[in-house]
């Protein structure tokens, strides 16, 4: 079986959020699971530092619309991953992956450069597999353009969607860099919509959890897409994401104060909260330490945290810690409490790897009261270091995230479904309580989190599965 997969990021070369990790981790499991798999992607301007590794395999000339272009193809063996890279100065190497005014032209330059690739293969692949709408036009330009070629005949396309929200709408005169006609199947609202294009035309799509794929087909969750979705309905599948076991490992984990696993959790998770608070220079009064990392945006449920945050410091005195960059109005609230509560909490503005770790292995709950969620990672992975998820029954977050029930001492976390900021705080005050007041259930709970298995390898055997329904194999 021989896989293209095609990305605009790929973890750790390039990452804005959870589709540069899958990337990177999805193809590494599928590689290991004997799956030819070669991942095919920008050459951005950070990827300089890489230059002496890479080993140049060609070049191609694109035309596109009334522009030509030449982009170069680089070669990286990264363990049992092979990477290429697209490099075209003029369109990738800058300062940002994305929000350039010619961000259509740029990810139309990646999608050319993925087909024109096809034709240095010595064997084609069997299926292109693109990923949100970066990707999301190859299915198009290789029906209208390369099916003639006996090389790409019997290629055969997926399209994962990671986030529904993100389409790449353009002006519909950009039809142009196409090389075709558009007819209206693939104007939305009298606009371009590369993700649109990407579901009429690509052999199956899939979703990153079940529940997403069930929720993006209502019009709370669809986007404006609900109804491209529902007429491929039959085409549409959700597979849940996982994570590296090998880079989420507490007891392995080189980024930790102090690795743990299953057998001596405790003093482990309690060397790795002393040090987090440290770090942050907050004092340890054995109160609850409650997380949250990701984009500062109004999709990870921000606005009802912000609204009960101030009161669980004072009344609860928990300690907070918050790693993160997004929009400014989320950030200065966080900087404001930062200073009010300085013994309280702790916030890192922007991305840290390393942190990011420790914050995982050190705090004692994890907050992910997402407003839609279609997989995330951050839950899983706070389990994986014992750090009980807070969320929002959405998305992925319930299929991964079982509620506890009290009565039976059944589950995994604390969840809630309306989008309320007392809702949401009345579950932390349940989860406070537990941690405070009933130690020996509490440890059941840790325990059951770090016994889950969400690792790749469980994710690869479905693609696998999937790959094997679109070859008929």
């Amino acid at each position: 079986m021989k896989i293209l997969f095609a990305s605009s990021e790929v973890f750790p070369y390039s990452k804005s959020g959870g589709l540069g990790d899958m990337s990177n981790f999805l193809p590494a499991s599928l590689v290991k699971a004997k799956v030819d798999v070669e991942i095919i992607t920008p050459y951005y301007k950070q990827i300089i530092k890489y230059h002496e590794r890479l080993v140049y395999i060609g070049s191609k000339t694109l035309y596109i619309g009334n522009i030509s272009t030449v982009v170069n193809y680089y070669k990286l063996k990264e363990g049992l991953l092979d990477i290429i890279f697209v490099q075209n100065q003029q369109y990738f190497e800058r300062d940002n992956l994305y929000g350039y005014y010619d961000d259509d032209i740029r990810f139309l330059v990646l999608s050319y450069a993925a087909l024109e690739y096809v034709d240095l293969m010595k064997k084609p692949p069997q299926i292109i597999h693109c990923n949100d709408w970066q990707t999301a036009v190859i299915p198009f330009l290789l029906d209208e353009h390369y099916r003639k070629n006996e090389k790409y005949k019997y290629i055969h396309t997926l399209l994962t969607i990671h986030n529904l929200q993100y389409q790449g709408i353009f002006s519909k005169d950009k039809y142009i860099y196409f090389n075709k006609d558009f007819d209206y199947t693939y104007i939305h609202f009298d606009e371009i919509n590369f993700l649109k294009t990407g579901i009429e035309r690509a052999t199956m799509i899939n979703t990153v959890s079940p529940n997403y794929r069930n929720e993006i087909l209502t019009n709370s969750f669809g986007f404006t897409l609900d109804g491209a979705l529902k007429k491929r309905e039959k085409d549409l599948v959700g597979i849940l994401n996982g994570i590296d076991y090998d880079v989420f490992n507490p007891e392995t984990d080189i980024n930790i104060s102090t690795n743990f696993n299953n057998a001596n959790y405790l003093k482990g998770k309690k060397a790795n909260k002393k040090k987090l608070l440290e770090y942050f220079n907050i004092k340890d009064n054995g109160k609850p330490l409650v997380s949250f990392i990701g984009r500062l945006v109004n999709q990870k449920g921000l606005d009802l945290m912000l609204d009960i945050l101030e009161d669980l410091i004072v009344v609860k005195d928990i300690k907070l810690v918050i790693l993160g960059s997004g929009d400014y109005s989320y950030s200065s609230y966080f900087e404001y409490l930062l200073s009010k509560y300085p013994k309280n909490v702790g916030f890192y503005s922007g991305y840290n790897e390393e942190l990011a770790h420790q914050i995982y292995a050190g705090s004692d709950m994890f907050l992910m009261p997402s407003q839609f969620e279609p997989c995330g990672l951050g839950q899983m992975i706070a389990m994986r270091y014992g750090s009980i998820p807070i969320v929002r029954e959405t998305g992925g977050l319930k299929d991964t995230v079982l509620p506890y029930n009290k009565y039976t001492g059944e589950g995994t976390g604390f969840s809630f479904y309306e989008k309320s900021s007392y809702v949401l705080k009345d579950v932390i005050f349940e989860a406070i309580d537990l941690f405070e007041n009933n130690k020996e259930e509490w440890n059941k709970l840790t325990e059951r989190n770090l016994e889950q298995d969400f690792s790749l390898d469980k994710t690869a055997k479905e693609y696998i599965k999937l790959y094997k329904q679109i070859i008929g194999g």
